[in-house]
């Protein structure tokens, strides 16, 4: 298990995943990672820093967002 931190570019509150690009990646965006259902909407802005945790580090989807900041 790993924590990353990551730029959000966009958020689907339909099904509450997002498209992240993680840090130090600059071409690679990781799409459909789930979000913690305890961060409100509101919050998930484009350009808001994102906190991921990699439960797997080879499987993107193996991963959640658990926190947004500035």
């Amino acid at each position: 298990m790993s924590l990353r931190k990551g730029v959000l570019k966009s958020f689907n509150s339909g099904d509450y995943t997002a498209t992240i690009l993680l840090s130090g990646s600059y071409k690679s965006y990781l799409e459909g990672v789930a979000v913690a259902r305890n961060v409100p909407a509101a919050e998930m802005e484009f350009g808001r820093k994102v906190a991921v945790v990699f439960f797997d580090e080879h499987n993107p989807k193996e991963a959640v967002i658990i926190a947004v900041y500035t």
